[in-house]
C-alpha cells in the first residue's frame, strides 16, 4: 500500500511504520442528519431522510454501494420535499434473503414514492436503472425523472465496475479500515486525492460502510436484465432529463445516449470529461434544480 502524502490538516493516515493507517479521524466528520425506517407492503424497512417542506416531492436513489450523502448534493437547489433513501442492503435498510433483482430494487423505490406521494425521481446509475425498471412496470408513476450516469439495462457491466464492487466489499467484509479506504480511493478522481474535500469524503465514506457495512446480496442483481423489455420505456410520457460523461469507464456515455432515445422527448445533456460531481458540481446542480422545479 502506497505511502499518501502530504496529510490533510488535522486528519490523514498515521504512517509510524512501513505502511499506512487508515485515515484518522482529525476534525470529526459533520454529523448526519437524523433518519427514520419505514415499513413497505412488500416487507422491507427502509432508511430515508426527507428534507425541505411542500410540493413537489421528489425521491433520489443512490448508486451501488452508495449511501444518502452521495446524492444529496444533487438536490439541493431542488423545491419542495426531497426524499433520499437507502435501497436494501445499504445503510439501516434492511437485507432480505437473496438473490436479488432490478424487480426488488423498483420495489424499494416505488415504495418510497408512494409513502411520500412523490411525482418526480432522480436516480443514479443503479438507482437510475431501478427507476426506468418502475416506469417500464408503471409507466405512469412519475412526471418528471432524472437519469445521473445512467447503469446498463441488459444485465452486463464493464469488466471495470464488477472489479471495483468486488474490492470494496471484500474490504468491508474484512472490517479494515484501511482496505475499506484504499478501496474507497479508486472513487476519487486523481485531482481530488490528497486534497481537504477528497479526505472529507474518504473520512465520511470509510466511516459509513464500516458502521453500516454492505450485503452481499447486491451482487447479485446483474443475474438478469434491469428492463427485461426496454421498448416498453417508450410509453412513459414524463418528462425526463439524461445525464452521462464522456471518459466514463463505469458509465459510457453510450448507455445515457441510448436511454435518452428510449425515452419520448427525454432532454440530454453528456460532458465531456467524468467526475462531474466534483468537476462541474455547481453546474450540475443547477441544471438538475432547473430541471426538476420547472412547472409542467
Amino acid at each position: 500500500m502506497r505511502l499518501r502524502r502530504p496529510p490533510p490538516p488535522g486528519g490523514g493516515p498515521r504512517t509510524p511504520g512501513p505502511t499506512p493507517s487508515a485515515p484518522r479521524t482529525g476534525r470529526p466528520t459533520l454529523p448526519a442528519p437524523p433518519t427514520e425506517l419505514i415499513d413497505t407492503p412488500h416487507g422491507v424497512r427502509l432508511e430515508q431522510l426527507v428534507a425541505g417542506v411542500g410540493d413537489p416531492v421528489t425521491v433520489f436513489a443512490h448508486g451501488l454501494a452508495g449511501d444518502l450523502s452521495g446524492t444529496r448534493p444533487l438536490g439541493s437547489g431542488v423545491t419542495g420535499r426531497r426524499v433520499f433513501f437507502h435501497f436494501r442492503g445499504h445503510g439501516r435498510s434492511a437485507a432480505p434473503p437473496g438473490p436479488w433483482s432490478f424487480a426488488d430494487l423498483a420495489a424499494d423505490l416505488r415504495a418510497v414514492a408512494d409513502h411520500s406521494g412523490a411525482t418526480r425521481a432522480l436516480g443514479v446509475s443503479m438507482g437510475s436503472a431501478a427507476l426506468c425498471r418502475v416506469l417500464a412496470d408503471a409507466p405512469d408513476r412519475f412526471d418528471r425523472a432524472v437519469f445521473y450516469l445512467p447503469a446498463p439495462l441488459d444485465g452486463v457491466r464493464p469488466r471495470a465496475a464488477v472489479e471495483r464492487f468486488e474490492l470494496l466489499l471484500a474490504a468491508v467484509e474484512s472490517g479494515e479500515a484501511a482496505a475499506v479506504a484504499e478501496a474507497v480511493e479508486r472513487e476519487l478522481p486523481p485531482s481530488v486525492r490528497n486534497t481537504p474535500a477528497g479526505w472529507a469524503y474518504l473520512r465520511q465514506r470509510v466511516e459509513q460502510l464500516l458502521h453500516d457495512g454492505l450485503a452481499p446480496e447486491l451482487d447479485t442483481l446483474w443475474r438478469e436484465p434491469a428492463v427485461a423489455d426496454e421498448e416498453a420505456l417508450r410509453a412513459w410520457r414524463g418528462a425526463a432529463l439524461v445525464i452521462g460523461c464522456i471518459g466514463d469507464d463505469l458509465h459510457p456515455a453510450s448507455w445515457a445516449e441510448r436511454l435518452a432515445g428510449l425515452l419520448p422527448g427525454a432532454e440530454l445533456h453528456v460532458y465531456d470529461r467524468p467526475a462531474v460531481l466534483w468537476t462541474h458540481r455547481r453546474e450540475l446542480r443547477d441544471r438538475i434544480s432547473e430541471f426538476l422545479n420547472a412547472r409542467p
